[in-house]
């Protein structure tokens, strides 16, 4: 590996960029990672625009439903009050402490951490621009045996009139002030988390999406359940709507619809989307193959068309989620460098992948939805319950939780589990170990529950409401 100075160049300082090069290093290989943000982007959209903070907001989002429930249970006093500022600067001190752990762990591993902008000027070479505050030279240029992009994704906002005026996931964690009115543009997992976070901290929220429903990708009974759940607590969601321009004037946003309303608010969040971060890496000039929105193309090994560069995570859009990208990082070093002394090598699955969407109530699924189940299996069995949770029977709140399996009848696998209600995320992890493993409607029914929770409701369901 002479007149190389790295074995792998790794640019983009994410979950996968950061998996991978201190797996890589720890497997002795000479190792250097570019982030273009510096310290303060190690983590990645995850750790400092996307799944942390996010939680952080989502929680902090539940306390004033919280406080009102308590009144149920006899807890009577003052209403609290948001100190919106206090909120941004605890979770900018907590990513700032992530932001260095990362470092820390980086560091420990032997990689090399370079600060700027990088670009590639052919299959070995990389050329990087540091950033003002590092003190570097600019510009200097790295020889690598091999190079991984990991540069993830970043909000995709369309043209229209007026596009200036509204921000993105972003920027969404520091507006100033508090808005007391805000629209949300978009359908998907981060518009409904984001509708649903600035609700629950006292926003007016409206919601517009193009399409029927809300929550694209995951199954029906969860798209119109949670949707109602949402307008019950006083969500405008407003379907089959589209924006034709945003203007500013004195009392606000003036958002244009294409039915020709209008809605006033003091932020405009456009969460229509996500697309690969590739530009200025210098792709197009190398020949380097790109799909869809500029995602790279790569094959079983996470190798393009250019066998010395690499790619994992959002910029190859396969699944874009932290985890499978921590996934693909652990396959593409086991793959080049040779597995953990003792262990097989790693492979990223992108079947009965867990998910879930941080809403209030919140939804988790693993496996099948219905209409999925029925283009892929034979004959069916549903089975599907809601019901009021035990701790609004004292709460006084008209919130419903969902439960649903999708049962392949011939061979009687779960192959779809999903959930609306409250930690959906932290009850579905588990049930993903069992659809992991193939477990049946009879072992689920031979499981027995914990009383009274409402995870029970899985391995309680007896009658399916559906067999097709």
């Amino acid at each position: 590996m002479s007149g190389y100075d790295f074995d792998l160049f790794v640019i983009g300082g994410g979950s996968g960029g950061v998996r991978a090069a201190r797996l890589a290093a720890q497997r002795g290989a000479r190792v250097a990672l570019a982030e273009a943000r510096g310290r303060a982007g190690l983590g990645g959209t995850c750790v400092t625009l996307g799944c942390i903070p996010k939680k952080l907001y989502h929680y902090a989002a539940h306390y004033a439903e919280a406080a009102e429930e308590a009144r149920g249970y006899g807890w009577h006093g003052p209403a609290a009050q948001l100190d919106w500022g206090e909120l941004k600067r605890r979770r900018a001190a907590e990513i700032a402490r992530l932001n260095g752990v990362y470092e820390q762990l980086l560091r420990q591993a032997g990689v090399t951490l370079l600060q700027g902008h990088a670009r590639l000027l052919d299959p070995h070479t990389v050329q990087l621009t540091p950033l003002q505050t590092a003190g570097q030279p600019a510009p200097l240029t790295w020889r690598a045996e091999r190079i991984l992009i990991a540069t993830g994704g970043t909000p995709h906002v369309p043209h229209f009139v007026g596009r200036e005026h509204v921000i993105t996931s972003n920027d969404v964690f520091d507006l100033e002030p508090l808005p007391a009115r805000m629209v949300v543009v978009g359908g998907g997992y981060i518009a409904c988390e984001f509708a649903s976070i600035f609700l629950g901290l006292g926003v007016r929220v409206t919601q517009l999406y193009r399409g029927e429903q809300i929550l694209r990708g995951f199954d029906d009974d969860v798209r119109g359940f949670l949707a109602e759940e949402l307008q019950k607590k006083g969500l405008d969601l407003r379907l089959h709507t589209g924006v034709v321009a945003v203007q500013r004037r004195a009392d606000g946003l003036h958002v244009t619809l294409e039915n020709g309303q209008t809605v006033v608010a003091d932020a405009v969040l456009y969460a229509t989307g996500r697309v690969p971060n590739v530009a200025g890496l210098g792709l197009e000039a190398l020949g380097v193959a790109q799909g869809a929105q500029g995602a790279l193309i790569v094959d079983d090994h996470f190798r393009t068309n250019i066998p010395s560069i690499h790619a994992v995570g959002d910029v190859v859009a396969r699944a874009q989620l932290t985890p499978v990208a921590l996934a693909e990082a652990m396959a593409l070093v086991d793959h080049l460098f040779g597995p953990a002394p003792g262990a097989a090598p790693r492979q990223a699955r992108y079947d009965l992948i867990p998910t879930a969407v941080f809403t209030l109530p919140s939804v988790g699924a693993v496996g099948l939805t219905e209409t999925q189940a029925r283009q892929r299996c034979g004959r069916l069995r549903i089975y599907r319950s809601s019901f009021r949770p035990l701790r609004h029977t004292l709460s006084g709140r008209d919130e419903r939780a969902l439960v649903k399996l999708v049962v392949d009848d011939a061979s009687d696998r779960v192959v779809g589990l999903h959930m609306v209600g409250p930690e959906a995320g932290e009850i579905v992890q588990g049930f993903a170990v069992a659809l992991r493993c193939g477990a049946t409607k009879a072992q689920f029914d031979a499981t027995l529950g914990i009383h009274p929770t409402l995870a029970e409701e899985f391995v309680t369901l007896r009658e399916p409401v559906l067999v097709t």
